[in-house]
C-alpha cells in the first residue's frame, strides 16, 4: 500500500466544503484574499496552448484542434479551474496580446482560445476559454489575484462568463470607487500632490491652505516634519485667494489646496485632523472637480455611499467658505476659476437619503449647504462679470491674467506664434513678456478671457464656445441657475419654516437686474435680514421669463446660448438644449416640441451627441475636431437628458437614450478588457477618439482599476432607467438598431452613415493599418448584434 501523503496542517483542498461558501461573485479581496486552495495531486498543472502561438484570421482555423473526448461536458457541475497565476499571465500576454498593450481586445490577433485544466480532475482534464471577453476577464482575474499575492488560484468559470452588465456594475460599485478614493491628510498626501499635469515633473509637492486655519497649518507642518519624504512645501494663503495677479503668480510654485477635515480621535488619547475623503475623476485629473463631483456623486447614490457623496458637499461648503467659490478643481491655478453650479440639488438629494435617526443634526448639515450656495449665487453668479445687468442673464467670465498655466506647453502655440512673430520674439520669449505684463496684447487678452471661460464651463473645448464664450449666456448656466433659485426657495420653505438667517456677511446683488442697479455701488448685506422663499422664488420666475425671452427658439424648437454683446442668440445646436427640461423651467409646450421635433437631431446609435455635425461644420487640418462636439457623447449630457425626459412624462425616450449609451459602453467593456474611458465617439460607437486630449481611463495594464469617475455614475444610474428586458438585451449585446427595430431607428434618428464600417475584426484591421499609435486609430463599431464573444 502507498504511503500516506503528509500535508502540512491547516492546507486546504479543491472540494473541501468551505470552498463551496465563496461567492462567485465576490469583489477581489474576498475571492483572492481568503483561504488558498491546493490540488491533492503531487503536481500543479498549467495551462496550455491550443494551435499555433501566433494564429491569425479565418485562414486558419483548420489548425486549431478539434475537440477531444477528455473535456468536460457542457451538463457537468460548475467548472473550476486550478491555475499558475504567473504561468498564465505569461502565456496569455505572450499568446494573445499581439499589439503589447497588456489588454486583450477585439485589437489583438491572436487565436483567443486557450486550455485551462479543471478542478474536478486535478487539472488532467482541460476545458477551452474562447473569444475575447472569457480570455480577458481571464487576464483581468490573474491581475487581481497577483495584487493579493496568489500563486495559484482555483478559478469559477462564472469569473470568466459573467454577465457583463453584473460584472462592469460590480466593478465599479465594489472596485472602481474605492480605487478613485482620495484624501488630503498624512495618509493621502503622496498620492494626491503628484501632478500629472506637471510639465516639469521637477516642481515641490505643495499645499496651500486657507487663511484662518491656523489647526490646518499647524497639522500640515507637523506632516512635513514627521514624513521627511514627501519634502512638502506648506503655504498659507491670503485672504482673497481669487485675486487673478495673486494667482498668477503661483504659477512656478503650483500646489495643492487644502479641503475640509474633520477632527478626530489619534489613537493616542488626543485630538488630530483627518480629511474627509472625495472621489476624483481618475487617469490625469488627481484632484476634486467641480461638475465631475455632481455627477458622481449621482452614481455613489444609486449605490449607497451617501457618506462619500455627503462628504463632497463638505469639500465645496469650505471652498466656498474659504476660496471663495466652488473651484474648477483643487489646485491653486484654478482659484479664480469655478464650474458649472450643481450644488443645490447635490446636497437636497443627499439630505433626502440620510439616515432619519437624527433629523436635527440632518437640517442642520443641509442649512450649511444652502447658506453656502446662497453665498456662492450672489458674490459668483449673479454678480459682475459673470452677470450682464442689461440681459439678466449669467455667463462663465472668469477673471484671470496671462496664459492658462494647466494647459500642455504646446497648445497654444498656434495662437502665440503671430504675436510672437509681429514682436520678433520665438513663442517662449514672448509667452514669459506677455505674462509679466511687459507686453500688452489686448486681442490676445480678449483671446484668453473666452478661453478661461471655455474651461469654467466644463465644455471644454467646442466651436460653440471658442472665442465668444465670456459674452453667453449659456442655456446651461441659466438652467442650472434656475434650478439653485428653484431648489433655494423650495429648502427654505419646506425645512427652514420659511426663514434661513445667513451666517457669512457679504453684499446680496440686485434684484431685478438692470444696468442702473448694477451700477449703484450700494448693496444690500446679507446680514441684514432673513431669506425668503417668496424671493428666490421671485428671482426663478424672473430667470424663466429671461430664459423664454433671450435663449428659447420657437421656430426652431430649441434652447440658444444668447450673445450679450452681439446681442442676438448663437445659433449653435448643443445638447444642452434640453437641460431647461431637467431644471424645470420649461412649459409643457416647449418640452413636447423639443422631443417631438429636436430630440432626432441629437439621437445617434450610441445616444446623445453633444451638438450637430451641421453646427459642428467641417473639419480640416486647420480646424480640427473638438473634443466637445459631434459625434462625441459625454455622460453629463445623457444624465442631465436622461433625468429631464423622465420628470417631463417622456419615460421611453429616456429608457431608449439610456438604453444606446448603456449598449455602447457594455459593447466597449466586452470587446476592449474592460475598458470605461472618459468619452466616446457615439456615431462609431468607440472609445479610440483623437480630438485634442484623446481619451481618458483606456491606459491600464491586464485589469482596469478605476474606469473613469462620470462614467462609472453613468453606467449606474442608467441601469436604473432599463427594465429587466432591456438590461439583458444589453448584457448580450444586442444592437439598438435590433432591439428597438430598424423602423424606430428611422423616426427617432438617423442610421449611422454607410462609411461606418460594422465589423469589429475588419475595422480593427483597417486601424492597425493607418498607424499602430492610439491617436491615429480609427472607431471601432461592433455589428448590430452578436452574442459576447
Amino acid at each position: 500500500m502507498a504511503p500516506p501523503l503528509n500535508h502540512p496542517p491547516g492546507m486546504n483542498f479543491v472540494g473541501d466544503p468551505q470552498h463551496e461558501q465563496r461567492p462567485i461573485d465576490a469583489d477581489a479581496s474576498v475571492y483572492y484574499g481568503g483561504t488558498e486552495y491546493h490540488s491533492r495531486s503531487r503536481t500543479y498543472s498549467t495551462s496550455t496552448s491550443q494551435g499555433p502561438k501566433r494564429s491569425t484570421f479565418q485562414d486558419d482555423w483548420h489548425l486549431r484542434p478539434r475537440r477531444m473526448s477528455h473535456d468536460e461536458k457542457s451538463h457537468s457541475a460548475p467548472r473550476r479551474f486550478l491555475i499558475d497565476v504567473e504561468e498564465t499571465i505569461r502565456l496569455v500576454l505572450e499568446q494573445e496580446d499581439t499589439d503589447g498593450d497588456f489588454q486583450i481586445s477585439i485589437t489583438d490577433a491572436g487565436p483567443k482560445i486557450l486550455s485551462l485544466g479543471t478542478a474536478t480532475s486535478n487539472g488532467f482534464k482541460t476545458f477551452d476559454i474562447r473569444g475575447t471577453y472569457m480570455l480577458s476577464n481571464l487576464l483581468q482575474e490573474l491581475a487581481l489575484a497577483r495584487d493579493h499575492n496568489r500563486k495559484r488560484i482555483v478559478l469559477d468559470e462564472a469569473r470568466l462568463t459573467e454577465n457583463p452588465v453584473d460584472r462592469l456594475s460590480r466593478m465599479i460599485k465594489n472596485s472602481f470607487w474605492h480605487s478613485l478614493t482620495r484624501r488630503i491628510d498624512g495618509d493621502g498626501l503622496e498620492i494626491i500632490c503628484a501632478d500629472p499635469k506637471n510639465r516639469t515633473g521637477r516642481i515641490q509637492p505643495r499645499i496651500y491652505v486657507p487663511h484662518g486655519e491656523p489647526s490646518m497649518v499647524d497639522y500640515y507642518r507637523r506632516i512635513a516634519s514627521e514624513k521627511p519624504h514627501l519634502n512638502l512645501d506648506v503655504q498659507v494663503l491670503p485672504p482673497n485667494p481669487g485675486d487673478p495677479y495673486f494667482v498668477k503668480s503661483l504659477n512656478s510654485k503650483p500646489g495643492i489646496l487644502a479641503l475640509a477635515m474633520n477632527e478626530v480621535d489619534d489613537g493616542r488619547g488626543g485630538r488630530t485632523l483627518k480629511g474627509i475623503p472625495f472621489i476624483v475623476p481618475g487617469a490625469r485629473f488627481n484632484e476634486l472637480y467641480n461638475w465631475d463631483s455632481y455627477f458622481i456623486s449621482l452614481g455613489l447614490l444609486v449605490d449607497g455611499q451617501v457618506q462619500m457623496a455627503k462628504g463632497i458637499v463638505e469639500h465645496f461648503v469650505f471652498e466656498i467658505k474659504h476660496y471663495n467659490k466652488i473651484l474648477n478643481g483643487s489646485r491653486s491655478y484654478y482659484l479664480s476659476r469655478s464650474q458649472p453650479p450643481f450644488l443645490t440639488d447635490m446636497a437636497l438629494q443627499i439630505y433626502n437619503q440620510l439616515d432619519r435617526s437624527d433629523l436635527e443634526a440632518n437640517r442642520q448639515w443641509l442649512k450649511r449647504a444652502i447658506q453656502a450656495a446662497i453665498k456662492e449665487y450672489h458674490t459668483i453668479w449673479v454678480a459682475e462679470p459673470r452677470m450682464d445687468p442689461k440681459t439678466g442673464l449669467s455667463r462663465y467670465r472668469p477673471e484671470g491674467v496671462g496664459i492658462p498655466p494647466e494647459t500642455e506647453a504646446t497648445h497654444f502655440t498656434h495662437i502665440l506664434e503671430p504675436y510672437a512673430a509681429k514682436n520678433g520674439l520665438s513663442v517662449n520669449e514672448f509667452s514669459e513678456r506677455y505674462n509679466n505684463g511687459t507686453i500688452r496684447e489686448p486681442g490676445l487678452d480678449e483671446y484668453f478671457l473666452h478661453d478661461r471661460a471655455v474651461r469654467e464651463s466644463g465644455h471644454d473645448t467646442t466651436y460653440r464656445l471658442e472665442k465668444r464664450c465670456a459674452n453667453l449666456g449659456t442655456i446651461d448656466l441659466q438652467s442650472l441657475l434656475y434650478k439653485y433659485e428653484v431648489d433655494i426657495a423650495t429648502a427654505i420653505r419646506e425645512v427652514f419654516d420659511d426663514e434661513l438667517e445667513l451666517e457669512e456677511d457679504f453684499d446680496l446683488a440686485p434684484f431685478p437686474p438692470s444696468v442702473e442697479a448694477y451700477a449703484n455701488p450700494h448693496r444690500e448685506r446679507s446680514s441684514a435680514r432673513p431669506q425668503t422663499s417668496a424671493e428666490w422664488f421671485a428671482r426663478a420666475d424672473f430667470r424663466r421669463e429671461v430664459i423664454d425671452k433671450y435663449c428659447w427658439n420657437e421656430s426652431k424648437s430649441l434652447y440658444f446660448d444668447y450673445d450679450t454683446v452681439q446681442e442676438k442668440q448663437s445659433l449653435y445646436e448643443s445638447a444642452t438644449t434640453f437641460w431647461p427640461l431637467w431644471a424645470g423651467c420649461a412649459s409643457e409646450e416647449q418640452g413636447w416640441k423639443l422631443i417631438s421635433d429636436s430630440l432626432k437631431k441629437f439621437e445617434v446609435l450610441g445616444g446623445l451627441v453633444s451638438g450637430t455635425e451641421e453646427s459642428r461644420g467641417k473639419i480640416s487640418l486647420d480646424r480640427p475636431n473638438r473634443q466637445w462636439d459631434y459625434p462625441y457623447a459625454w455622460p453629463p449630457h445623457q444624465m442631465m437628458t436622461w433625468v429631464g425626459l423622465e420628470r417631463y412624462g417622456y419615460l421611453e425616450d429616456a429608457q431608449r437614450l439610456a438604453y444606446r449609451f448603456l449598449y455602447m459602453m457594455t459593447t466597449a467593456f466586452v470587446d476592449f478588457n474592460g475598458v470605461v474611458p472618459e468619452k466616446f465617439d457615439a456615431v462609431r460607437l468607440s472609445h479610440l477618439v483623437d480630438a485634442e486630449y484623446g481619451n481618458q481611463g483606456i491606459d491600464f495594464k491586464m485589469v482596469p482599476r478605476e474606469g473613469f469617475g462620470w462614467m462609472n455614475a453613468a453606467y449606474q444610474v442608467g441601469l436604473s432607467f432599463l427594465t429587466n428586458h432591456m438590461r439583458r438585451a444589453v448584457a448580450a449585446c444586442t444592437s439598438p438598431e435590433v432591439f428597438f427595430g430598424r423602423t424606430m431607428m428611422g423616426e427617432h434618428t438617423a442610421a449611422p452613415p454607410s462609411s461606418v464600417v460594422n465589423d469589429p475584426l475588419g475595422l480593427a484591421m483597417e486601424n492597425l493599418t493607418l498607424s499602430p499609435t492610439l491617436s491615429s486609430l480609427g472607431s471601432a463599431t461592433p455589428p448590430p448584434s452578436y452574442s459576447l464573444p
